[in-house]
């Protein structure tokens, strides 16, 4: 009696352990590719620093288009099937953070910003992005028009963090990272800031501006 009433709770409950997949909408698996495109990129950056050979940075440098492909994608599939989930706003914020927002930090790391003040400024670009995305959360209703669409983004968006793995793309190809970065190194108090570093800066403030108003496609 009590091994059928075990196997009939257990049978009952199963079906709860599948409930958050149920929930998802095909948008949303290919969000959260987006988000495993980021953290190929993550472990790979690690990999390169492991064992310095350029095919592995080249990979984890070509997952960041890949990921931005994807996070086009799974708005115009939403669309296009006119079905998203509840889940939806929050799994694609959370997988911009990790694909726009830690990942070309980690690369920048990865390649040689690696000074205190460098460190400073990859830590004050990711809090900006995950305050950006936060933010537009909040605040996406104020922002909508009456059809209930948002008109305009307020402060760049995450994934324009591309043009900085596009600046440090070419700086790898063309040899301009670790001792030789770009613009080279000063020490400013007890730590070493690399000029280059602040193009983090002012990618992460760009993206927490209300005066920069973006229109949304």
């Amino acid at each position: 009696m009590d091994g059928g009433a075990m196997d009939d709770g257990a049978h009952k409950s199963r079906p709860r352990h599948f409930t958050l997949l149920r929930s998802f909408a095909l948008a949303d698996f290919v969000t959260l590719a987006n988000g495993a495109a980021g953290t190929g990129a993550i472990l790979l950056c690690l990999a390169y620093m492991e064992s310095r050979r350029p095919d592995v940075m080249w990979a984890a440098i070509a997952l960041f288009p890949a990921a931005l492909l994807f996070d086009v994608l799974d708005g115009s599939i939403a669309r296009w099937r006119r079905k998203s989930s509840a889940l939806g706003a929050d799994l694609d914020s959370l997988a911009d953070v990790v694909s726009f927002g830690v990942a070309p930090a980690a690369l920048g790391y990865t390649l040689g910003l690696r000074g205190g003040w460098d460190v400073v400024l990859l830590i004050f670009f990711v809090g900006c992005g995950i305050s950006r995305l936060a933010r537009y959360n909040a605040t996406a209703h104020e922002l909508a028009t009456e059809s209930g669409k948002v008109s305009h983004y307020e402060g760049t968006p995450i994934p324009t963090s591309l043009l900085l793995v596009s600046v440090l793309a070419v700086a790898f190809a063309r040899g301009a990272v670790h001792e030789g970065m770009w613009l080279g190194a000063i020490e400013i108090g007890p730590w070493v800031l690399h000029p280059l570093s602040l193009m983090y800066a002012v990618s992460g403030s760009a993206m927490i501006s209300a005066t920069l108003k973006i229109p949304k496609p």
